[in-house]
């Protein structure tokens, strides 16, 4: 009996593979049902090719073999997105490379203005820029272009068999256009991922094979392409384990490890095939390509089943939606740790997903995307009101009570938004839980206070900031607001909370209260408005002129409370001030504060 309960545990993971298998080719079925006839009808065929750019510094020549290596290595990646996408259901879509007639692809070969050492890892926009200069004198706008750029940049000793580098590696891209700057280097060949010897010493990655240092070289070409063709960063779900590790995730370290027998190697996710699946490099298909997508999710329902989210909602857009890509990321790591789940639109728009990969003890934000068939995806603004905070116990059950509250209040902000007095008391009356009952009085009540702190003579102990007059207020963007934020968001939302009170403080801002010396404490929390991911900001409070209280740089995925002691203090100024990076996005907000006495 035993031996077969450990049968039936070492097959499990087997049988929820292949389950997961069956549902992703029922997906591809039904997404290919939108996808191809979309494309098919009014046909605008047409080939965008990937462009390839070798770069040299002014004193250093092209690197040995770079032709022929990066020609093989190319084909190579090709032939991995094709089979890749091939497997997944999706036919032989890849990306596109442009031969000459002995079909051998075409590198543009370009010498930089300056020498290796006026270079660094920071260098791409200037070496972009170069390419750009040069790419157009041969009739190629590389603004509407994806290219990768292999920058000669590393340092490679055949006889000690030591290697550093200080290229640019990076990428980013759209359906449109995009860059990845990657590097070139004589030893990496396609024939050399297969070596488990010799060991040489990498700068990076220490004592590794050379096969391994291909591995991860020629991987991150696949990799930062990826990111050049509009891809995220994902994890593996542990049912794609079985498989290999997503490209998107580490697979730029594990290409080709199965050569070597050191593991299953790298795959590319279903989610980024579905993805990949509307791209006009992988399309041959430039219909509507440079068009915007427009989308709308209603009926968003989210819910939690034992340690699973499940997610439905109806999805409509411009171009037509074949697939719906959902990310679930935990806090820290950047969007590296996200597992997927997708979901394919019935024919009303209907959508539904769930997912259980989810890290204990974690908070997490929900990340929906919307495919549109011509590879676009909705603007940013769109984007931003499809993410969502949710928590998870160390136990491992979910929490989505503050996505439920946002989803809650959503009709009354769009009612709010829409300035129809009728509509927004009809919406009020559809607000069950007791904190978005509050918050919607908050919202809907916007008559400014009249009394300064100093004046209070309620009998209160303790009384919300936002309830008194400032004497004065400048924020560094848009116009100061309380209680809301001036967004169509207005929920004062961060780090996964929603607030009932607080204050709009946009870098760099100032709020002035007369206290008049009649308080004793002021508490709260501070934080940077949600959807503003890349702010960062230094909150201080100041009585009299001298410094009470300074935060150090807040981020978008930190909160800091504050409890400072005002008493004996006439003025009270609230500051904000933008950091080193600059005051773009610096959506600071005081979060719930209060006066004590």
């Amino acid at each position: 009996m035993k031996k077969l309960f450990l049968i039936l545990m070492l097959l499990a993971p087997a049988f929820k593979t292949q389950a997961e298998t069956v549902k992703e080719q029922e997906q591809v079925i039904a997404a290919r049902k939108i996808l191809d006839p979309w494309h098919e009808m009014q046909p605008e065929q047409g080939d965008r090719f990937l462009q390839l750019v070798c770069w040299t510094p002014s004193d250093r020549e092209f690197p040995a073999r770079y032709e022929e290596r990066l020609d093989i290595i190319m084909k190579h990646i090709q032939l991995f997105y094709q089979t890749e996408m091939e497997r997944h259901g999706f036919g032989n879509r890849t990306f596109n490379l442009q031969r000459n007639r002995q079909g051998k692809v075409v590198i543009y070969s370009i010498k930089g203005l300056h020498p290796a050492d006026h270079y660094e890892k920071s260098s791409g926009r200037e070496i972009r820029e170069e390419c750009l200069t040069e790419l157009k004198k041969q009739d190629i706008d590389g603004q509407k272009e994806t290219m990768v750029i292999f920058c000669n940049l590393a340092d490679w000793d055949q006889k000690t068999l030591t290697f550093t580098h200080k290229s640019p590696y990076y990428a980013g891209g759209t359906n449109q256009s995009g860059t990845a700057w990657q590097l070139d280097s004589p030893e990496l060949a396609i024939e050399n991922i297969k070596l488990k010897e010799p060991m040489i010493k990498d700068g990076e990655y220490g004592r590794i094979s050379l096969g391994k240092h291909n591995s991860i070289f020629i991987g991150g070409i696949a990799h930062e392409m990826g990111h050049a063709f509009g891809l995220p960063h994902c994890a593996p779900r542990p049912d794609q384990q079985v498989r290999g590790t997503p490209l998107m995730g580490s697979g730029n370290r594990t290409y080709g490890d199965e050569l070597r027998g050191e593991g299953r190697g790298t795959i590319l996710s279903f989610a980024h095939a579905m993805r990949l699946a509307s791209h006009p490099q992988f399309t041959r298909s430039v219909k509507g390509y440079l068009d915007s997508a427009s989308v709308t999710v209603r009926n968003l329902s989210v819910e939690t089943a034992g340690k699973a989210i499940q997610v439905s909602g109806t999805v409509k857009g411009e171009p037509p939606v074949y697939g719906v890509v959902a990310y679930f990321d935990p806090e820290g790591g950047g969007d590296y740790n996200s597992t997927t789940a997708t979901a394919v639109p019935d024919s009303n728009g209907r959508f539904e997903f769930q997912t259980s990969a989810l890290t204990p003890g974690k908070r997490g934000q929900l990340r929906i995307v919307p495919l549109h068939c011509n590879g676009a995806l909705a603007d940013s603004g769109t984007r931003a009101k499809l993410k969502y905070s949710y928590d998870v116990s160390k136990e491992g059950l979910p929490d989505v009570s503050t996505i439920q509250l946002r989803l809650e209040l959503t009709p009354l902000l769009e009612a709010i938004a829409s300035g129809k007095s009728g509509e927004i008391q009809r919406q009020l009356k559809f607000i069950e839980s007791d904190k978005g009952k509050l918050i919607s009085k908050r919202l809907v009540d916007m008559m400014e206070p009249t009394e300064i702190p100093g004046d209070y003579s309620g009998q209160q102990a303790k009384v919300e900031l936002t309830s008194f007059k400032p004497t004065t207020v400048s924020v560094g963007w848009r116009k100061p607001t309380f209680n809301r934020i001036p967004d169509p968001a207005m929920l004062l939302e961060s780090n996964g909370e929603i607030f009932e009170t607080g204050l709009y403080a946009h870098a760099p801002s100032r709020h002035e209260y007369a206290l008049n010396k009649t308080w004793k404490t002021i508490t709260g929390k501070v934080g940077i408005a949600a959807g503003h991911d890349s702010g960062t900001v230094a909150f201080e409070i100041q009585g009299d002129g001298r410094t009470l209280w300074q935060s150090k740089t807040v981020t978008s995925n930190e909160l800091i409370s504050f409890d400072v002691n005002v008493e004996g203090v006439t003025q009270l100024v609230l500051l904000t001030h933008a950091t080193d990076d600059g005051a773009s996005n610096d959506w600071g907000l005081w979060l719930e504060p209060k006066l004590s006495r």
